[in-house]
């Protein structure tokens, strides 16, 4: 197998696949990719793979589009010679559907792990959104990385943001808040969530006395619908704060979720690069890249 990988982007993730082939000291490969006029994919490497570790890039937000023309690139560079196939997919998808909520459900959490696991040898990723799993081994039986955004995203706050005060719209969020903050010795907060009847469900501000002149910063791993972080925002300047900045890592804005977390009331958005969004100020690249050391 060759010193160095070969890196091949997946349609939309060149700009990533191009800062890790640098850090990687590695040399890009170009996939052709166009569609038939039925639909189906065309495919074609400009490169040699045989005997070459060959690197996807591919994030995986909006999987359904992607996931074919992934998969059809990895069984082709296999069968051009590739000594291993590995993928780098900062966004992991098809994570929630980890149990049958209701009778006939399909858990595409296994399934789609079935799917990499068959196609690729290794994989590098970023959080993975786990719920009931303890890891990704539970799921995927290829090897993998997964690499922590926390202390970027951390560092970027701290560098970025005059006296932070961290806040985590809902209980959910405090495992990844108080690691953010711990990280930068920043003060934390979460909100709570209340039942006063069986609809009556209501956010509880937290003891916020002592931190009002710091800024709120709202930090959850995913932004999605960005409604939660929207009420948020709105009881955090009801309660006389500034308006909040919103951090994730990755940033999946929902159909009108910057709509809806501009009207709440919060002042910007940031994510690291995980997904491609106008709001990818976060570069993980040195840390992807870090995961193929050695």
């Amino acid at each position: 197998m060759s010193k160095h990988p070969l890196i091949v982007a997946l349609p939309g993730n060149e700009t990533l696949a191009e800062r890790v082939a640098g850090l990687l000291e590695a040399e890009s490969a170009r996939l052709e990719y166009r569609r038939f006029p039925d639909g189906e994919s065309y495919l074609r490497l400009h490169a040699d793979p045989a005997g070459c570790e060959v690197v996807c890039v591919c994030t995986l937000d909006r999987p359904d589009d992607k996931v074919p023309a992934l998969l059809f690139a990895a069984d082709l560079v296999r069968d051009l010679g590739a000594a291993r196939v590995s993928l780098v997919s900062p966004y992991l998808s098809y994570m929630r559907q980890d149990q049958r909520f209701a009778p006939g459900e399909a858990l595409t959490s296994r399934t789609f792990a079935k799917w990499l696991s068959a196609h690729f040898d290794y994989l590098v990723t970023v959080d993975p959104h786990l719920h009931r799993y303890a890891s990704l081994d539970e799921l995927y039986t290829l090897d993998s990385t997964v690499i922590a955004a926390a202390p970027a995203v951390a560092e970027w706050i701290a560098r970025e943001v005059d006296d932070p005060v961290l806040i985590g719209p809902d209980g959910e969020s405090e495992q990844w808040v108080s690691e953010v903050a711990g990280l930068e010795s920043l003060p934390w907060r979460v909100f709570t969530k209340k039942r006063y009847g069986d609809r009556d469900v209501r956010m509880e501000l937290p003891d916020l006395e002592g931190l009002e002149r710091h800024t709120p910063v709202l930090v959850d791993d995913i932004i999605s619908s960005g409604t939660t972080m929207a009420r948020a925002a709105r009881h955090l300047i009801d309660s006389g704060f500034r308006p909040p900045l919103a951090v994730g890592v990755h940033g999946l804005f929902g159909a009108n979720a910057r709509e809806v977390m501009t009207e709440g009331g919060i002042e910007r958005i940031v994510c690291t690069n995980t997904v491609n969004a106008p709001e990818a100020e976060i570069d993980l690249s040195a840390l992807l890249a870090g995961g193929f050391a050695g």
